[in-house]
């Protein structure tokens, strides 16, 4: 059985795929649809929409090929890629709306959670929060990038993602909260 490096090949479907090989984009779309609709599922709730969005954001990637120049994995380029488009998809929908409420913060300890949620309840919860919680606690908790970043790519101001971010890890805490109670037998009144 022959071994084939993975990246090796990638790279070679790449320089394909920029002389529009139509083969090569479709492996390229194969190897990293999958991951790419999570993506956009994170911030877009419906999932037709979603894999909308994804189209659209592969459309960009091969029209964009040409400008990979190698510096960092492709995923991670394409991963960009989709977070933009799903952002830009909730802005022509009007779906982005940011609290401006000032808030108290107050330590307090945290509760221990004696339940498992699998992952789909995990994004039930995330989907339940409004919608400029739910896209500052995805950018910062899941994707990584830092309130500098969030604040960039949604016009906003740092302040505001942390505002946000804070807002949405309270409102998960509670809901959490709420479901070890009831997963105990404890009825909430």
């Amino acid at each position: 059985m022959k071994i084939i490096q993975l990246y090796k090949n990638e790279e070679r479907l790449i320089k394909k795929a920029i002389g529009n090989n139509r083969e090569a984009q479709n492996v390229l779309f194969e190897l990293h649809s999958p991951k790419m609709l999570s993506v956009c599922r994170y911030y877009v709730k419906d999932i037709q929409k979603a894999e909308d969005v994804m189209l659209n954001g592969f459309f960009k990637v091969f029209s964009n090929l040409n400008k990979f120049q190698n510096n960092g994995s492709f995923e991670g380029w394409i991963r960009k890629i989709m977070i933009r488009e799903s952002i830009s998809f909730l802005r022509t929908q009007k779906c982005i709306e940011f609290s401006i409420e000032e808030i108290k913060v107050e330590e307090t300890p945290s509760n221990n959670i004696n339940f498992e949620m699998g992952v789909a309840e995990i994004q039930q919860l995330i989907d339940e929060l409004p919608e400029g919680y739910r896209i500052v606690f995805v950018m910062y908790a899941i994707e990584g990038y830092k309130h500098q970043e969030i604040a960039q790519l949604l016009n906003i101001t740092q302040g505001t993602s942390k505002s946000q971010l804070f807002k949405a890890r309270k409102m998960l805490q509670k809901k959490i909260n709420q479901l070890n109670k009831s997963s105990n037998g404890a009825i909430e009144i």
